[in-house]
Protein backbone atom coordinates (compact mmCIF):
# COMPACT_ATOMS: atom_id res chain seq x y z
CA UNK A 1 0.00 0.00 0.00
CA UNK A 2 1.01 3.62 -1.15
CA UNK A 3 1.41 6.74 1.10
CA UNK A 4 -0.55 10.19 0.96
CA UNK A 5 2.04 12.66 0.97
CA UNK A 6 0.06 16.39 1.79
CA UNK A 7 2.97 18.64 1.12
CA UNK A 8 2.63 22.72 1.88
CA UNK A 9 4.03 24.81 -0.77
CA UNK A 10 5.46 29.05 -0.54
CA UNK A 11 2.52 31.32 -0.21
CA UNK A 12 5.23 33.76 -1.42
CA UNK A 13 9.02 33.34 -1.03
CA UNK A 14 10.39 30.22 -2.64
CA UNK A 15 12.79 29.71 0.13
CA UNK A 16 10.12 28.63 2.20
CA UNK A 17 10.24 25.22 0.54
CA UNK A 18 11.62 22.75 2.95
CA UNK A 19 14.02 19.74 1.19
CA UNK A 20 11.93 16.96 2.78
CA UNK A 21 8.91 19.16 0.49
CA UNK A 22 11.44 18.72 -2.60
CA UNK A 23 12.47 15.11 -1.81
CA UNK A 24 8.55 13.56 -1.59
CA UNK A 25 7.93 15.04 -4.64
CA UNK A 26 11.06 14.02 -6.69
CA UNK A 27 10.48 10.72 -5.17
CA UNK A 28 5.80 9.78 -5.37
CA UNK A 29 4.90 8.09 -8.54
CA UNK A 30 2.43 11.50 -9.12
CA UNK A 31 1.74 14.86 -7.58
CA UNK A 32 -2.01 16.00 -7.53
CA UNK A 33 -2.05 19.86 -8.05
CA UNK A 34 -4.83 22.26 -7.74
CA UNK A 35 -3.26 24.27 -10.77
CA UNK A 36 -1.44 21.93 -12.95
CA UNK A 37 0.64 25.48 -14.71
CA UNK A 38 1.25 27.35 -11.43
CA UNK A 39 2.58 24.09 -9.95
CA UNK A 40 4.44 23.21 -13.23
CA UNK A 41 6.55 26.54 -12.48
CA UNK A 42 7.46 25.77 -8.93
CA UNK A 43 8.61 22.11 -9.81
CA UNK A 44 10.61 23.50 -12.63
CA UNK A 45 12.36 25.95 -9.99
CA UNK A 46 13.45 23.16 -8.15
CA UNK A 47 14.39 20.34 -10.80
CA UNK A 48 11.32 18.21 -10.15
CA UNK A 49 10.50 16.46 -13.06
CA UNK A 50 7.15 14.54 -12.16
CA UNK A 51 4.28 13.62 -13.43
CA UNK A 52 1.34 16.15 -12.38
CA UNK A 53 -2.33 15.38 -12.31
CA UNK A 54 -5.22 17.84 -11.56
CA UNK A 55 -7.11 17.80 -8.43
CA UNK A 56 -8.96 21.04 -7.52
CA UNK A 57 -12.05 21.85 -5.44
CA UNK A 58 -14.02 21.28 -9.03
CA UNK A 59 -13.15 17.65 -9.80
CA UNK A 60 -12.20 16.13 -6.34
CA UNK A 61 -15.04 14.66 -5.76
CA UNK A 62 -14.36 12.53 -9.14
CA UNK A 63 -10.96 12.08 -8.78
CA UNK A 64 -10.76 11.32 -5.15
CA UNK A 65 -11.74 7.05 -5.87
CA UNK A 66 -9.08 6.69 -8.88
CA UNK A 67 -6.43 8.15 -6.31
CA UNK A 68 -7.31 5.78 -3.71
CA UNK A 69 -7.49 2.81 -6.06
CA UNK A 70 -3.29 4.21 -7.37
CA UNK A 71 -2.80 4.40 -3.30
CA UNK A 72 -4.07 0.98 -2.60
CA UNK A 73 -2.22 -0.64 -5.57
CA UNK A 74 0.95 0.39 -3.94
CA UNK A 75 1.66 4.10 -5.46
CA UNK A 76 2.93 6.98 -3.39
CA UNK A 77 1.01 10.21 -3.93
CA UNK A 78 1.82 13.98 -3.03
CA UNK A 79 -1.11 16.40 -2.85
CA UNK A 80 -0.31 20.03 -3.28
CA UNK A 81 -2.16 23.23 -3.65
CA UNK A 82 -0.99 26.53 -5.45
CA UNK A 83 0.21 27.61 -2.44
CA UNK A 84 0.56 26.86 1.21
CA UNK A 85 -0.93 23.73 3.21
CA UNK A 86 -3.42 21.68 1.07
CA UNK A 87 -6.08 21.67 2.91
CA UNK A 88 -6.60 24.89 4.79
CA UNK A 89 -8.89 26.85 2.47
CA UNK A 90 -7.68 25.05 -0.34
CA UNK A 91 -8.96 20.83 -1.62
CA UNK A 92 -7.53 18.62 0.09
CA UNK A 93 -9.75 17.33 3.11
CA UNK A 94 -11.81 14.88 1.05
CA UNK A 95 -8.79 12.84 -0.45
CA UNK A 96 -7.63 12.76 3.02
CA UNK A 97 -11.00 11.44 4.51
CA UNK A 98 -11.58 9.00 1.27
CA UNK A 99 -7.77 7.88 2.09
CA UNK A 100 -8.07 7.36 6.14
CA UNK A 101 -11.71 5.60 5.66
CA UNK A 102 -9.79 2.99 3.14
CA UNK A 103 -6.60 2.97 5.46
CA UNK A 104 -4.20 4.64 3.87
CA UNK A 105 -1.71 6.16 5.92
CA UNK A 106 -1.86 9.48 5.50
CA UNK A 107 1.49 12.72 5.96
CA UNK A 108 1.36 15.67 6.26
CA UNK A 109 4.73 17.91 6.30
CA UNK A 110 5.01 20.62 8.49
CA UNK A 111 5.84 23.64 6.12
CA UNK A 112 4.00 27.25 4.77
CA UNK A 113 0.38 28.34 5.67
CA UNK A 114 -0.32 31.77 5.74
CA UNK A 115 -2.44 32.32 8.37
CA UNK A 116 0.46 31.71 10.95
CA UNK A 117 3.19 34.19 10.36
CA UNK A 118 0.02 36.74 10.15
CA UNK A 119 -1.47 35.67 13.36
CA UNK A 120 1.62 35.88 15.31
CA UNK A 121 3.03 38.87 13.84
CA UNK A 122 -0.63 40.61 14.54
CA UNK A 123 0.02 41.89 17.86
CA UNK A 124 -3.25 39.89 19.04
CA UNK A 125 -3.26 37.08 21.36
CA UNK A 126 -2.43 33.83 19.71
CA UNK A 127 -2.37 31.19 22.30
CA UNK A 128 -5.71 30.42 21.40
CA UNK A 129 -7.90 31.63 17.99
CA UNK A 130 -10.65 30.90 16.01
CA UNK A 131 -9.72 30.07 11.95
CA UNK A 132 -12.64 30.86 10.24
CA UNK A 133 -11.38 31.58 6.57
CA UNK A 134 -13.07 32.54 3.89
CA UNK A 135 -16.52 34.17 4.68
CA UNK A 136 -19.89 32.98 2.11
CA UNK A 137 -19.80 36.00 -0.32
CA UNK A 138 -23.42 36.37 0.28
CA UNK A 139 -25.96 33.96 1.69
CA UNK A 140 -24.89 33.20 5.34
CA UNK A 141 -22.24 35.69 5.53
CA UNK A 142 -24.18 38.49 7.73
CA UNK A 143 -25.51 35.09 9.88
CA UNK A 144 -22.47 34.19 10.21
CA UNK A 145 -21.12 37.16 11.37
CA UNK A 146 -23.20 37.54 13.89
CA UNK A 147 -22.50 34.29 15.56
CA UNK A 148 -18.94 35.35 16.21
CA UNK A 149 -20.25 38.59 17.89
CA UNK A 150 -19.65 36.98 21.30
CA UNK A 151 -15.85 35.24 20.32
CA UNK A 152 -13.62 35.61 22.49
CA UNK A 153 -10.34 34.67 20.63
CA UNK A 154 -8.52 35.96 18.22
CA UNK A 155 -10.43 35.15 14.61
CA UNK A 156 -8.99 34.83 11.77
CA UNK A 157 -9.88 35.37 7.93
CA UNK A 158 -9.04 35.21 4.72
CA UNK A 159 -10.25 37.19 1.89
CA UNK A 160 -10.16 38.69 -1.24
CA UNK A 161 -8.09 42.30 -2.25
CA UNK A 162 -11.27 43.30 -4.14
CA UNK A 163 -13.41 42.93 -0.93
CA UNK A 164 -11.29 43.59 1.90
CA UNK A 165 -12.84 47.18 2.62
CA UNK A 166 -16.53 46.21 2.40
CA UNK A 167 -15.70 43.00 4.82
CA UNK A 168 -13.83 45.75 7.35
CA UNK A 169 -16.91 48.00 7.37
CA UNK A 170 -19.33 44.77 7.84
CA UNK A 171 -16.77 43.58 10.77
CA UNK A 172 -16.50 46.96 12.05
CA UNK A 173 -20.73 47.09 12.32
CA UNK A 174 -20.76 43.68 14.04
CA UNK A 175 -17.98 43.75 16.07
CA UNK A 176 -17.57 47.74 16.85
CA UNK A 177 -15.76 50.48 14.96
CA UNK A 178 -13.17 50.55 17.60
CA UNK A 179 -11.74 46.37 17.82
CA UNK A 180 -8.06 45.75 16.88
CA UNK A 181 -6.90 44.57 13.41
CA UNK A 182 -4.35 43.38 12.00
CA UNK A 183 -4.38 43.13 8.15
CA UNK A 184 -1.54 41.15 6.81
CA UNK A 185 -1.42 41.09 2.66
CA UNK A 186 1.44 39.83 0.13
CA UNK A 187 3.09 37.33 3.27
CA UNK A 188 6.81 36.65 2.68
CA UNK A 189 6.74 38.56 -0.20
CA UNK A 190 8.50 41.40 -1.45
CA UNK A 191 5.74 43.47 -0.60
CA UNK A 192 4.74 42.42 2.34
CA UNK A 193 2.45 44.27 4.84
CA UNK A 194 0.75 44.54 8.01
CA UNK A 195 -1.05 47.45 8.62
CA UNK A 196 -2.65 46.98 12.26
CA UNK A 197 -5.09 49.45 13.94
CA UNK A 198 -9.17 49.81 15.00
CA UNK A 199 -11.03 48.41 12.26
CA UNK A 200 -12.70 52.29 11.47
CA UNK A 201 -8.64 53.04 11.28
CA UNK A 202 -7.57 50.15 8.84
CA UNK A 203 -10.59 50.24 6.56
CA UNK A 204 -10.00 54.32 6.23
CA UNK A 205 -6.11 53.09 5.46
CA UNK A 206 -6.83 50.75 2.36
CA UNK A 207 -9.60 53.31 1.12
CA UNK A 208 -6.72 55.66 0.30
CA UNK A 209 -4.04 52.46 -0.41
CA UNK A 210 -6.35 49.99 -3.10
CA UNK A 211 -4.54 46.56 -1.30
CA UNK A 212 -3.87 43.95 -3.17
CA UNK A 213 -2.26 40.25 -2.96
CA UNK A 214 -3.20 38.15 -0.95
CA UNK A 215 -5.00 38.97 1.92
CA UNK A 216 -5.04 37.60 5.96
CA UNK A 217 -7.56 39.38 8.55
CA UNK A 218 -6.55 38.75 11.83
CA UNK A 219 -9.10 40.57 14.58
CA UNK A 220 -9.18 40.59 18.15
CA UNK A 221 -11.93 38.71 20.13
CA UNK A 222 -14.39 40.57 22.53
CA UNK A 223 -13.01 41.27 25.74
CA UNK A 224 -13.59 39.30 28.55
CA UNK A 225 -15.27 41.15 31.32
Amino acid sequence: MGTLYIVPTPVGNMEDMTYRAVRILKEVDVVLAEDTRTSGILLKHFDIHNHLLSHHKFNEHGTSSGVVERLLAGENVALISDAGTPGISDPGFFLVREAVRAGVEVQCLPGATAFVPALVSSGLPCDRFAFEGFLPQKKGRQTKLQSLQEETRTMIFYESPYRLVKALEQFAEVFGADRQVSVCREISKIHEESVRGTLAEVAAHFKEHEPKGEIVIVVAGKMEK
